[in-house]
């Protein structure tokens, strides 16, 4: 069962013009990056040559902290506020963008980094989508 679709499809009050497809598919996306974030940065402090990864443990903490937050707004819906949800989408779109780049720098050495920058670019790509359609 997809809970983040059931729990939109629950929703007792009108969501606007909100696209729903795309804002599950966000809310997704930024829960399965936090997750993923998480885990590269504890398999980077696991690995030999950790000194090397200090960067790309910062940005997947920063990743997965932003990400967890987007999620996390993304899924309220009292009181929406499309300023705001544009402020951390795009909050969220950088987070991505930088995570993504440092992680696919060592993504040839590290199989957790190619899967974490993957999953970075799905969240990144996901939020563009979700901005797009919510416009000015």
């Amino acid at each position: 069962m997809d809970t983040v679709k059931a729990m939109l499809d629950s929703y007792p009050k009108d969501l606007g013009d909100l696209d729903r497809a795309r804002l599950v598919a966000c809310i997704q996306a930024c829960y399965e990056c936090t997750q993923t974030c998480a885990a590269c940065a504890d398999a980077c402090l696991s690995e030999d040559m950790v000194a090397d990864l200090v960067k790309c443990v910062r940005t997947n903490l920063d990743c997965a902290d932003i990400c967890a937050a987007t999620g996390s707004v993304l899924s309220r819906h009292t009181g929406y506020d499309a300023n705001l949800t544009r402020a951390i989408l795009e909050a969220c779109i950088a987070a991505c963008k930088a995570c993504g780049d440092e992680c696919e720098r060592h993504a040839s050495m590290h199989e957790h980094c190619r899967v974490c920058a993957e999953s970075c670019r799905r969240c990144e790509q996901a939020c563009r989508d979700l901005l797009d359609s919510i416009g000015q």
